[in-house]
């Protein structure tokens, strides 16, 4: 019993020396409980010099998830807010009816050199949240519940586990962790989600008996499952409840076609020059922007090749 339902494959993108690997959506499972993206970044080495630099572009209709493992990515976004993210915290941007946010590499860490890797997710906010005024928190690595269960040490990033509740603000029934299980570890994961998934980002793990190779995820729904390992294993598992059906474009998720229509109006018209007669406007001190895909507009000129996460 709880075997997956079904396994999904990253499909890996290569960025001239940095690499993204994209697993949700799927064509056959486009969302996990409220996760409607799942992208791994990395791992990567950066010499010195070089960084990651996603110039400012527009969300609405969800959340953004920052996770890392490795390294330091730097936000930035329209309401002010400007906040590192360092292994093991969590930045959680809340779009909502509207907001833009730029990711880059600090000029100290780009000019010594470093590593990345990571977890980028959305989560869908539930329909009547989804016009919600946009917001930001950060939680230091030091402030999320880390624990050992089933011979695993498991950081909670959103929700409640094993009798323990992160402070990352909750729209819908939701959980997510990161687990390092050690070697014949047995870990049985939490009841009472409409779904759940287990993504191995390295070592070995099976679930409900079937193996999973790094970079997969394994979907299942309405029930729970056992992971074990051999030789120990890394893996991320999120879900919760069904929020219903949404639709994505570009960086925009809604329930509504015509909200995305009105979203990419919006940012058209901030990109022509309105950004202060729309609901995007620019992060202080940016003057750089990702124009629509296929607008016929001038690309601002940026460091190097934006990363197609967020």
């Amino acid at each position: 019993m709880g075997k997956p339902d079904i396994i999904i494959d990253g499909r890996k993108k290569d960025l001239g020396g940095f690499q993204v690997a994209r697993v949700l959506p799927f064509a056959k499972k486009r969302m996990v409980g409220p996760f409607v993206f799942f992208d791994e970044m990395g791992p990567a080495k950066f010499a010195p010099g070089n960084g990651i630099d996603v110039r400012p572009h527009p969300h609405i209709g969800l959340a953004t998830v920052t996770y890392l493992f490795e390294g330091e990515m730097h936000h930035a976004d329209s309401l002010g807010v400007s906040q590192a993210v360092l292994p093991g915290a969590v930045n959680l941007m809340i779009a909502g009816s509207g907001i833009t946010h730029s990711e880059r590499t600090d000029p100290e860490v780009r000019a010594r050199g470093f590593s990345l890797h990571g977890i980028q997710t959305w989560i869908a906010l539930p329909e009547a949240r989804e016009e919600d005024m946009p917001s930001f928190e950060h939680h230091a690595a030091e402030t999320l519940p880390v624990f050992v269960e089933g011979g695993a040490t498991i950081r909670l990033i959103i929700g409640s586990a094993y009798g323990h509740t992160a402070p990352t603000t909750m729209l819908s029934p939701t959980i997510y962790f990161h687990a390092e299980m050690e070697p014949g570890a047995s870990l049985t994961l939490p009841e009472g989600h409409d779904e759940l998934a287990v993504y191995l980002v390295s070592g070995d793990v099976e679930m409900g008996g079937v193996a999973l190779e790094p970079g997969q995820m394994g979907a299942i729904d309405g029930a729970t499952t056992t992971l074990t390992t051999g030789n120990g294993a890394r893996v991320m598992v999120l879900g919760g409840a069904v929020v219903g059906q949404r639709f994505i474009e570009w960086n925009f998720v809604s329930s509504s076609k015509a909200r995305l229509e009105k979203a990419k109006e919006d940012w058209r018209a901030s990109a022509a020059g309105g950004w202060d007669r729309t609901p995007f406007t620019l992060p202080p001190g940016e003057n750089e922007y990702i124009p629509l895909p296929g607008d016929d507009l001038p690309e601002p000129p940026a460091p190097s090749k934006d990363c197609p996460t967020t």
